[in-house]
C-alpha cells in the first residue's frame, strides 16, 4: 500500500504550502548536534542493510518495540538482523500518534524511494529493495550528506578524544564541514566510579600529571584550545539535574584532593566541584565565542534489571522533574555578571519546563548577538508535532521565534536528516497558520524571510559559519 507522505504532508493552508515549496525545502542543513560517527564519514561507509543503519543503535525504536511485546533478543540481542528488522516491521503499523511512525516513512521514501508501508507483509521486499540501494554510491555516508546538502555536522566528542578523523577530513577539505562539540560530562562527574580512569587517560592525552585542581583546569584548557584549532564551534553538556552550589578555587581544590584519595563526598561537595568548573569553562567558551549547551532533564537508567543486562542509553531513560528555574538563573548569572556568558542554549527533556526556558533566555540577551541565549528545539521526548508546535509558540510568545535557531538531529543514524524536512513543514504550518487567521500579516515576503533564518540563516550566523 502507498504511504501517505505527500507534497503537502503536514501543511493545511496555502500560506504553509508556499513556505515549505518555495523556500523551506531546498534549504542547505546545518547539524549543529548529533552524534554521528566522523570516522564513518571520513571513511565514506555504506552500510551492510537498512537494520545497520536504521536499528542497531536507535532507543527510539527499541522503546516502541518492547511496548509491542517484542522479546528483547529481538532487540538488543542476538537474534540475526534480518529477524530484528522483521520485529520492527510487525511494530510499525501500531505507532500511529508516534513520530517513528512519520520517520520511518519518511526515510524510505526520501533515502529508498520505497513509497510503501512498512508491515509484516513488505517486509521482505523492503528488506532486499533497500539493502540492495545500501550498496550503491548514491547511498555511501558523503553521498547521503551532499544529497541533503548538509552543510556542517556537528558531532559530540569526548575531551580525551584525539579528533584524528576531524583531522583528516579538515585537512582534506570535504565539502561538509565535521566539526567537534566539547562534551565533558565525565570531567563534572567527579563522584562517578570512572571518574579517576577518565582522569588517566586526559593526563595521557594532555602529556601532564593531574595531581591537584590547578593542573585538572590546566588539561581541560589545553583540551579547550585544541578542539578549537579542530574548528569547535560548541560544547555540550547533559545535566539530569541542574545545580548551582557556590564554593571558593580552595574548596574546590580540597574536594578534588579528596576524591584522587579515594574520600567520599557530600552530595554539597559535588555540586560545588560541578559548579565551579562549570562555571570556568563557560569561560573559555565565551573567550572561544563558543555556544554552550545545556541538555537539561532526563531520569537515567531507571530499570535496573535491564542496566545490568544491556547497559546505558537503551531506552530506560525518561523524564526527570527536579526544579530548574533557580540553580539554572543563578548559573547563568554568575557567569554574566563577570561578562562572561557564553552563547548558549537551553534544551528541556521535560515541557512542564518550556515556559521556565523561554522566560530564563530573556533575562541575559544583550546586544553582543540576536539570541544569544536560545532556548533549543524540541529534544528527544518531545521531538514530535506537539512538541515541536508546543516549543516554537513557547518560544514566540516569551521571546522572539525569529531569532530561532531551528532544528538538529541528536541522532545516531545518517537517515535522520529528514527530521530537518519534518520540523520545516511543522514551522511553515504554524506560520502559515498564522497568517490564515490573520494573526500575523499575509506578507509572503516577510514570512518566507523568518522561514529562511530560522532554518538555516540563523544557525550560519549564530556559529560564525
Amino acid at each position: 500500500m502507498k504511504t501517505f507522505i505527500t507534497e503537502d504532508f503536514l501543511l493545511y493552508n496555502e500560506t504553509a504550502r508556499r513556505l515549505y515549496h518555495e523556500t523551506a525545502k531546498d534549504l542547505p542543513i546545518i547539524d549543529y548536534h548529533n552524534h554521528l560517527l566522523q570516522n564513518e564519514i571520513y571513511e565514506d561507509k555504506n552500510y551492510e542493510n537498512i537494520f545497520d543503519i536504521w536499528l542497531s543503535g536507535d532507543h527510539y525504536k527499541w522503546r516502541a518495540m518492547r511496548a509491542n511485546g517484542i522479546t528483547e533478543d529481538l532487540i538488543t540481542g542476538e537474534k540475526p538482523a534480518y529477524e530484528k528488522f522483521q520485529a520492527w516491521a510487525r511494530t510499525v503499523p501500531n505507532t500511529f500518534g508516534n513520530p517513528l511512525y512519520h520517520w520511518t516513512h519518511l526515510e524510505l521514501l526520501r533515502y529508498f524511494d520505497i513509497d510503501e508501508l512498512l508491515n509484516e507483509d513488505s517486509a521482505a521486499v523492503i528488506w532486499e529493495e533497500a539493502n540492495a540501494k545500501l550498496q550503491s554510491p548514491e547511498l555511501s555516508v558523503r553521498s547521503i550528506l551532499a544529497k541533503d546538502k548538509v552543510e556542517l555536522v556537528g558531532t559530540t566528542d569526548d575531551p580525551t578524544d584525539d579528533l584524528a578523523y576531524h583531522a583528516k577530513l579538515k585537512e582534506e577539505g570535504f565539502q561538509t564541514r565535521v566539526t567537534p562539540s566539547f562534551r565533558p560530562d565525565k570531567g563534572l562527574a567527579i563522584e562517578k566510579e570512572d571518574f579517576l580512569a577518565w582522569i588517566n587517560k586526559l593526563e595521557e592525552v594532555c602529556d601532564m600529571s593531574i595531581d591537584h585542581y590547578e593542573a585538572f583546569l590546566q588539561a581541560l584548557e589545553n583540551r579547550v584550545k585544541f578542539f578549537d584549532e579542530m574548528g569547535c564551534r560548541s560544547s555540550d553538556h547533559g545535566i539530569n539535574v541542574m545545580f548551582y552550589e557556590e564554593a571558593s578555587k580552595e574548596e574546590v581544590a580540597a574536594i578534588f584532593e579528596k576524591r584522587l584519595t579515594g574520600q567520599s563526598l557530600s552530595e554539597k561537595e559535588v555540586s560545588q566541584f560541578r559548579t565551579f568548573t562549570l562555571i570556568q569553562l563557560g569561560e573559555w567558551y565565551a573567550e572561544k565565542g563558543w555556544a554552550m549547551q545545556l541538555h537539561i532533564g532526563p531520569q537515567r537508567n531507571n530499570n535496573t534489571k535491564m542496566f545490568e543486562r544491556v547497559g546505558p542509553d537503551a531506552g530506560f531513560d525518561s523524564l526527570g522533574d527536579k526544579l530548574l528555574a533557580e540553580p539554572l538563573n543563578k548559573f547563568l548569572d554568575a557567569l554574566d555578571v563577570q561578562d562572561n556568558l557564553p552563547k548558549t542554549i537551553l534544551y528541556t527533556l521535560n515541557a512542564r519546563d518550556n515556559e521556565v526556558l523561554a522566560a530564563t533566555a530573556g533575562n541575559f540577551q544583550n546586544a553582543e548577538v540576536p539570541g544569544k541565549i536560545q532556548f533549543g528545539t524540541a529534544w528527544w521526548f518531545n521531538d514530535h508535532i506537539d512538541g515541536m508546535e508546543y516549543q516554537m509558540k513557547t518560544l514566540a510568545n516569551f521571546g522572539l521565534i525569529r531569532h530561532f535557531i531551528g532544528m538538529l538531529t541528536d541522532s545516531r543514524s545518517f537517515l535522520s536528516f529528514s527530521r530537518h524536512e519534518y520540523f520545516r513543514r511543522i514551522l511553515c504550518n504554524v506560520i502559515g497558520t498564522w497568517a490564515e487567521q490573520g494573526k500575523v500579516p499575509k506578507d509572503m515576503d516577510l514570512l518566507k524571510q523568518y522561514v529562511a533564518d530560522i532554518c538555516y540563516n540563523n544557525a550560519k550566523r549564530y556559529f560564525h559559519l
